[in-house]
């Protein structure tokens, strides 16, 4: 007897095995609208699949219902790479949805529904704007421990982006922090208008939670890891943990919160773009 797996390989590095998410051909009916407002809520389903819609595009289906965004939407992705990791976390949700912990989803609700309005030029001057205030580039004169510690860990990323882009960016201990040329911000204006809409929207978030489009871009390019660029966009904090000491609890709750939203949006970015792929093999049981 064989076991049809789905094997999810993307240029993000990671292979993801989901054997719980199986492909339904037919059409269902009307969905359930949800919100992710709701912190919380019972689980409603018991079978999670996806299937190609019109268009090509995916579809989520809870038991024969399919799957809607709060805006009222049919929910769609582009690619089934990112079909099977959103429904996979669907699957893996208990007796209680916890909304709050489907990052993907999230932000496929945030592509689709749009609520602001947004255009790619827009996201990509949002995203831009964290480079005048990015981490990475404010630096403290005192105390000694930290200001070498800044020196040591963002001194090779900053020199790696410029490099790798052929821009100029520098750091300052000004409280208005360096001034960043406008040759660079065009570069990178566009660099990111090469991205889709969908990307973008992955990539605006990473910038967000991690205050950073160096440590971003270089978590993206695949040079860091997600742990890498989340311990380096906490740095100061860490610093004042180690002098201080921490409640453990918290501290480590807050980072690997940190770590599931900056993983989830770096793999969306992957996802949403035409390289992923899904490959299939056949393992017998």
């Amino acid at each position: 007897m064989f076991r049809s797996l789905l094997r999810l390989q993307t240029q993000f590095g990671n292979t993801l095995l989901f054997s719980k998410v199986c492909q339904r051909s037919q059409h269902c009916g009307s969905a359930q609208k949800y919100s992710t407002a709701a912190a919380e809520r019972k689980r409603f389903y018991q079978d999670v699949s996806i299937s190609q819609g019109e268009g090509g595009l995916y579809e989520i289906n809870l038991d024969r219902r399919k799957l809607k965004t709060p805006g009222g939407k049919l929910f769609t992705v582009p690619n089934e790479a990112l079909a099977i990791a959103v429904a996979t976390e669907w699957d893996a949700q208990r007796d209680t949805l916890k909304f709050y912990t489907m990052h993907l989803t999230t932000l496929c609700n945030t592509a689709l529904d749009n609520p602001t309005e947004r255009t790619k030029d827009q996201m990509i001057s949002a995203a831009l704007k964290f480079l005048e205030t990015d981490t990475v580039c404010y630096r403290v004169e005192d105390p000694h421990g930290l200001v070498e510690l800044q020196n040591n860990e963002w001194d090779p990323v900053l020199h790696w982006i410029e490099n790798r882009y052929n821009v100029t960016i520098g750091s300052s201990c000004s409280i208005m922090g360096p001034e960043i040329p406008e040759a660079t911000k065009d570069t990178f204006r566009q660099h990111l208008k090469s991205y889709n809409f969908w990307s973008l929207t992955g990539l605006e978030y990473v910038i967000t939670q991690l205050k950073s489009v160096v440590l971003s871009m270089g978590m993206i390019d695949r040079h860091l890891s997600v742990e890498q660029a989340v311990l380096l966009s906490r740095l100061e904090e860490e610093y004042q943990i180690r002098r201080w000491g921490n409640v453990e609890w918290a501290h480590d709750y807050d980072m690997y919160e940190l770590r599931a939203r900056t993983a989830a949006g770096a793999l969306f970015v992957h996802l949403s773009s035409e390289s992923s792929t899904v490959k299939r093999k056949l393992l017998q049981d």
